[in-house]
């Protein structure tokens, strides 16, 4: 009986690890590297004609790694992966790639994760304006999956604003 409550909790332990080094896992490349995949997200999408959807954020914020969660469970990760090209954009401490989330219209003093969606040419369609995943922490994966469903890209011969036309 001992040895069935040792080895409950030496599995008890272990899951705990896990599940502590998940969420400080590296989601965000070095912040110089920004503009590389940002290029490289640019060329991949033409050419499968996905969309780049650009995560804004750090390693550091909990949000973050929660959103990169739910990008990543099973419900999500076909979504993602079959209509999208996803990009993680470091931004420091909030001092660094500030330049690229300028141009895709992100306020990043409206907080993190904050998202943009681009066309497969790269054309700007959707910016977060105003913080609608900075409390990831406190929202569903299905706000995930209901963001990416609106934002995939629509059938041949629909316009970006009709989705799933």
């Amino acid at each position: 009986m001992k040895t069935m409550k040792l080895l409950a909790l030496a599995v008890l332990l272990t899951l705990g690890a896990s599940t502590a080094r998940s969420a400080n896992r590296e989601i965000y490349p070095e912040p110089t590297q920004a503009k590389a995949d940002l290029a490289a997200a640019l060329k991949t999408a033409a050419q499968t004609h996905k969309r780049v959807l650009i995560d804004f954020g750090g390693n550091w914020c909990g949000d973050c790694q929660v959103l990169d969660i739910y990008f990543h469970n099973a419900k999500n990760l076909p979504i993602l992966e079959s209509n999208f090209v996803l990009v993680h954009v470091n931004i420091g401490h909030m001092d660094t790639n500030l330049d690229i989330a300028a141009q895709y219209q992100v306020p990043l003093d409206k907080g993190v994760p904050a998202l943009a969606v681009l066309s497969d040419k790269g054309k700007l369609l959707y910016s977060q304006r105003s913080g609608e995943f900075e409390s990831m922490r406190r929202m569903e994966a299905s706000s995930v999956t209901t963001f990416l469903v609106q934002w995939k890209p629509g059938k041949e011969g629909c316009s970006a604003v009709m989705v799933n036309c």
